[in-house]
Formats: C-alpha cells, sequence, structure tokens
C-alpha cells in the first residue's frame, strides 16, 4: 500500500469515526430530550395527585414540571390553577395566556382566563375569552364557557345574550356545570327581562334540583317576587 493510500484510508477512518461520534451524539440528544418531556410529564402527575390534599407540594411539582419543559400547557394551566386559588390572579394570568401560547385552541385554558379576567373586573376581555373557547368545537365541556359567558354578559346589560349562552348551558348533556346553577341563572334572566312564565317554570325546577341547598333558597325568593 503507497503511502497516499495510506493516508487516504486514514482520513477515511478518521472521518467515519466523526460521523459515529456525530451520530452518537444526536441519538444521545433525542433520548436526554425526550428523558426530559419524561420527567417534566411525572411532576405534573404527581403535582395533579397532591393537588386535593397538599396544594404547596402539588404547586412545587406544575413548577419543576414547567421549569423542565416549558410547552408543557398542562403543567402551565394547573399552575394556573393554583395561582387563581391563592388569589395571584396576574400570575394565574400570566399562566394561562403562556398554555394559550402553546395551543390557542386550548378551550379549557381559555375559559379559566376569562374568569381570572372576570375576578378582576375586566369583563369585556372575559366575554371574549368565553367566546374563544366556544370557537373550538372539540371542547368537550362547552356548557362551562357557556355558563360563564352568560354571567359576564349579565353583568354588561346584555340580557338577550346572557338568556341565549345560559339556555345552552342548560340544554347540555352530560353537563359540567350543576343544573341547578345554570336553571337558577337563567331564571334570574328571565326575571329581569319579564318573562315571568318562564321565570317561574325555570326556578321551580332549582327547587327539585337543589332541595334544602342555597340554590332552592335563592329560588324561591325570586319566585316570591313573580306576580
Amino acid at each position: 500500500m503507497t503511502v497516499w493510500n495510506r493516508y487516504r484510508l486514514g482520513r477515511h477512518r478518521i472521518y467515519c469515526a466523526l460521523i459515529w461520534v456525530g451520530l452518537i451524539g444526536v441519538v444521545g440528544g433525542c433520548a436526554t430530550e425526550k428523558d426530559v418531556l419524561q420527567k417534566s410529564q411525572g411532576h405534573y402527575q404527581e403535582g395533579v395527585a397532591s393537588l386535593p390534599g397538599d396544594r404547596q407540594k402539588a404547586f412545587v411539582s406544575f413548577q419543576k414540571s414547567v421549569q423542565l419543559n416549558p410547552e408543557n400547557k398542562e403543567a402551565r394551566y394547573a399552575l394556573g390553577h393554583v395561582y387563581a386559588l391563592q388569589g395571584k390572579l396576574p400570575s394565574a394570568e400570566e399562566q394561562f395566556r403562556a398554555a394559550l401560547k402553546i395551543d390557542e385552541g386550548y378551550s379549557e385554558a381559555h375559559t379559566y382566563l376569562g374568569q381570572v379576567l372576570a375576578n378582576q373586573d375586566r369583563w369585556a376581555e372575559a366575554v371574549q375569552s368565553y367566546r374563544l373557547a366556544l370557537a373550538n368545537p372539540l371542547y368537550p365541556t362547552p356548557d362551562l364557557a357557556r355558563f360563564h359567558l352568560g354571567r359576564a354578559l349579565a353583568h354588561q346589560g346584555d340580557l338577550q345574550g346572557a338568556m341565549e349562552a345560559f339556555e345552552d348551558a342548560v340544554s347540555a348533556s352530560p353537563p359540567s356545570v350543576p343544573p341547578a346553577m345554570t336553571h337558577l341563572e337563567l331564571g334570574r334572566v328571565y326575571y329581569q327581562l319579564g318573562y315571568t312564565a318562564r321565570a317561574r317554570d325555570v326556578l321551580k325546577k332549582v327547587a327539585t334540583l337543589d332541595k334544602g341547598g342555597e340554590l332552592a333558597t335563592a329560588a324561591s325568593d325570586l319566585l316570591t317576587r313573580l306576580k
């Protein structure tokens, strides 16, 4: 073998070795990234499991999940939920908006964001957020957004829009909002619009759906005002 051939063979071996090292690095990098994503999801699941009994522990788990994977929309939603429970509405808003940047069709985040905005008296923004939630035809619990949309519209004085939202909400099957709540709100709007017969029928249902409860009491109070 000539010196030139040995040189070429040596270069070829070095080149192959570099390619092999590079491939190992790529495969290793992918595996590492996958491990990080799995670990992030693990922290999220730990947080969900801890939330009912230890909110602080859950909060830490959700934070760890987001730190490992900032694109974990469920972890950001969960973190926003804890912030909302703590009364830290600006922080909750930040997390829900971050989740929506990851997935603009995330209806659950739109609905929860709307509630956070409403609690800050930002009603017009809340209405927009609820409508965005309802724009997703795959949203599994649209009656939740419709219920809150109805309340927001009623607060703004749009009783006709509120009535339509509540009527849609009460027709949900299965419902995600307690039926007594939706019927009570619809009865209130009927009462304000002067639809006496409709209000009476709906409010009587509340008494049946929530026997002896606070909602039934509120419905009874409204019924006594009807002529």
